[in-house]
């Protein structure tokens, strides 16, 4: 059997020869390249080459010694690293081994027109990637290594790193013979993304498992200051059903890291690489544009569909060509194995403000003492149970990582080290929060929350919380269409494996105020605001190429990630529905927006839309709308109208839409119209005519039957949505929607506070009824069982 074998002559079937690692590269090259995919050219030495190295040099009785010492408790995991690696590094590759891998290298070169071409020296371990285990990241990657001393050196030195701290661990902990595990040795050609960008992608969201979408991190410079959470990266993620949708590119969510750094190729010689500070310019610049997004998801598509499960990949871009290559492709080992029907969610039993916020890295919530460790030499002192607080991690931090309760990071996106391995650990973790080491002291109380969605905060003390375990697979059927509320888009996939049939209530002012922050009207009139909030603004859009993009592609792409998990089920946005005090909040709102003694039914809703105060500020929430359905290609998203007051408003309105692109009616748009004000139920006949369908906002509809004010505590025991009035109100709109044939539902609070109210809701034949999600579960056994009670 050959020592080497190329690329082209590996298949996935050659794991046992040349590792999880290769065979994957080798056959991507084989089976998907006539797709699109590019894998750059190489070969990899043989799981045979390796044991024979193992033979040749009789190191297969130091590893027996050296590990028996150890186990016995005669020598620390310290000296027997090192012990075994000396052992190695002193050994010699068998000649004709080394010949072969001189005579590839020369090949490969002769290939690319290249002498002394540069490669990427990369371990495959024949046990890796396998489900509960994943070895990557635990053995030594040598890049940018040139001539074939070098690449001779750089193969002992990735030998030698079998038995790194870390994997010796490793292999303890997961009941791996340390002998039965072999090493093939990938040899790449180098991309040169020292001149552009690289990073990793995952083929589903790699904090909550949903796996429609593709999770990509890029920085600027080589991918191991991604990989090894060095680096805050940029973040896009795309929807896969709508991948193959001709002129639609479904980027929904694109985000602009700190990118403070990057590594590139130093001079004078081989494997040796830098680490520099990157210029402000590149800080602020996104490293791929989005046809290069949507290339890379489509090749992680057809990836997952070759292998038939979710895929956790390496890309690089060539600053030289411009082109993209996938450089890696191994199985992804957490979120594949986790059922689909059962989950867990915790809950903070309190409000607090968070000390500092960065990525959250699973869904936990866990609390202890912080330990703040700068270094893995310092982690000797690190106690069982405590939160780890450090800049970043690398896999030497792995024995400490598997002690923690919880983990906080200064640096390192979604897709960095820290992240991968508290996934795998089953650690709740919140990465690059910028300052955790700074801000944090060592024995302080502290707890860490994962369950809000995509960003996790750290709070002083030790705060209660629950969790409760769920399983869908008991959850009832129901006739009633049950639907939920998402307001936040950070929080949109948390809930995916409910089985809901839409999003019955998007909240607009939600995502502007979180994802957007200024002020609409300020971004169009911006010399009516002060001087502070315009060097604000202007710093906050500088990345755009208008003020007014900023807004319409954040608004954007927060629906639309809002109305991706129940895809194709309908998703109904609501129109911006701020109060007055409210817009006046956002950055430069205060020079746009009246004093009002009762903004709750003062200038909000419909009214603003077509008012000149307000209707160019509109225009930028349909401009956005209209992309979400036409570029990002969401034609399930269904546009809702709030307190609208009368039938000549809902006219105006209308017109107002149609003007700016949203024509009801044209490319499938539904309105639908929130029944919340008295005249919406009374002339409900009228208002039918103008719209598609009706959902009941109960807040509302309670606050203006009652005439009380919802936000007033003297009169909190009186505002109550099954008072008799209210249910009159409710059960006329329902039959009148009925008789007009369109659909109506619900999207307020009531049905998720009051189980009795939705099996009224259900009696009355509401056509749907949309919940929060934290009280899916219990409600939709209500409404089933009230279903149940009628026959």
């Amino acid at each position: 059997m050959p020592n080497i074998l190329f690329f082209e002559d590996i298949a996935i079937t050659d794991v046992s020869s040349v590792g999880g690692k290769n065979a994957s590269l080798g056959e991507m090259v084989r089976e998907l390249g006539k797709a699109g995919v590019r894998v750059p050219a190489g070969f990899a030495t043989t799981a045979q080459a390796y044991r024979d190295f193992i033979a040749v040099n009789g190191l297969e009785a130091v590893i027996g010694e050296r590990i028996d010492r150890y186990r016995a408790g005669k020598a620390s995991l310290q000296d027997t690293g090192k012990a075994i690696r000396e052992a190695f590094l002193s050994a010699a590759i068998p000649q004709d081994i080394a010949d072969e891998i001189r005579a590839g290298y020369k090949k490969l070169g002769t290939r690319l027109g290249v002498g002394d071409v540069a490669v990427a020296v990369r371990s495959s371990a024949t046990a890796e990637d396998l489900p509960g285990a994943s070895f990557a990241g635990q053995q030594e990657t040598f890049l940018n290594v040139r001539g074939g001393r070098a690449l001779l050196d750089a193969c002992l030195r990735c030998y030698a790193s079998l038995f790194t701290d870390r994997a010796i661990s490793y292999r303890e902990a997961k009941g791996f013979g340390h002998l039965d595990v072999a090493l093939s040795i990938g040899i790449q050609h180098m991309v040169r993304s020292d001149l552009a960008g690289s990073g990793v992608a995952f083929t589903l969201d790699t904090e909550t498992g949903f796996p429609d979408v593709v999770t990509i991190s890029a920085a600027w410079g080589l991918g191991e200051t991604v990989v090894q959470g060095m680096v805050d990266p940029d973040k896009y993620v795309v929807f896969k059903p709508l991948l193959g949708r001709k002129g639609v590119h479904p980027v929904i969510e694109k985000v602009c890291g700190a990118k403070a750094i990057k590594m590139l190729y130093a001079e004078g010689g081989s494997n040796r690489t830098r680490v520099v500070e990157t210029k402000p310019a590149e800080r602020r610049k996104i490293v791929l544009k989005d046809h290069e997004i949507v290339e890379l998801a489509r090749w992680a598509v057809s990836v997952e569909v070759h292998y038939g499960r979710p895929m956790d990949l390496e890309w690089a871009k060539d600053g030289e060509t411009g082109l993209l290559y996938l450089v890696q492709a191994r199985p992804e080992t957490v979120q594949a194995i986790r059922s689909r029907t059962r989950f867990r969610a915790y809950h903070l039993k309190a409000k607090a403000l968070p000390l500092i916020t960065g990525a959250a890295i699973g869904s936990a919530i866990a609390s202890g003492e912080a330990c703040v460790i700068r270094d893995p030499s310092e982690i000797e002192a690190f106690p069982d149970g405590a939160i780890l607080v450090t800049g970043n991690t690398d896999p030497d931090w792995v024995p400490v990582m598997k002690r923690a309760a919880g983990i906080v990071t200064d640096h390192g996106g979604n897709t960095s080290h820290a992240a991968i391995v508290s996934r795998e650990l089953g650690v709740p973790a919140v990465v690059g929060t910028g300052k955790s080491t700074s801000t944090l002291r060592t024995g302080q109380h502290i707890t860490i929350s994962c369950a809000s969605g995509e960003t996790g905060a750290v709070y002083d003390g030790l705060l209660a919380f629950e969790s409760e375990e769920i399983d869908l697979n008991t959850l009832p059927e129901t006739r009633t269409q049950v639907m939920v509320n998402i307001a936040d888009p950070s929080a949109a996939f948390q809930w995916w494996r409910l089985p809901a049939m839409g999003v019955g209530l998007a909240r607009m002012e939600f995502i502007i105020n979180n994802l957007i922050k200024i002020h609409p009207m300020a971004l169009l009139c911006p010399e009516r605001v002060s001087e502070e909030d315009r060097r604000l603004i202007r710093d906050m859009t500088s990345d755009y190429a208008s003020p007014t993009e900023y807004f319409v592609d954040r608004l954007s792409r927060g629906i639309a990630k809002l109305a991706a998990p129940y895809y194709p089920h309908p998703a109904i946005v609501r129109l911006s529905d701020f109060k007055t005090n409210e817009y006046a909040h956002l950055i430069g709102g205060s020079a746009f927006e009246p004093r009002e003694e009762n903004p709750m039914i003062g200038f909000r809703g419909a009214s603003r839309y077509y008012d000149e105060r307000y209707r160019e500020g509109f225009a930028l929430e349909c401009r956005a709308l209209k992309r979400v359905r036409e570029e990002l290609g969401f034609d399930n998203v269904i546009v809702m109208v709030p307190f609208c007051r009368t039938p000549g408003e809902a006219d105006k309105v209308l017109a107002a839409m149609a003007e700016n692109g949203l024509a009801r009616g044209e490319n499938g748009l539904q309105v639908y119209v929130m029944c919340e004000v008295p005249s919406n139920v009374i002339l409900a006949d009228e208002f039918a005519k103008r719209f598609d369908g009706f959902s009941i906002g109960s807040n509302d509809l309670t606050q203006l039957t009652l005439g009380i004010d919802r936000d007033s505590d003297l009169l909190a025991p009186m505002f109550d949505a099954r008072d008799e009035a209210v249910k009159r109100m409710v059960s006329q709109a329902i039959a009148a929607c009925h008789t007009a044939s369109i659909k109506i539902g619900i999207c307020g609070q009531a049905p998720s506070d009051h189980p009795d109210f939705a099996a009224f809701l259900v009696g009355e034949g509401i056509d749907s009824i949309s919940l929060n999600p934290d009280s899916f579960v219990r409600t939709i056994s209500s409404i089933a069982a009230a279903e149940g009670a009628e026959g």
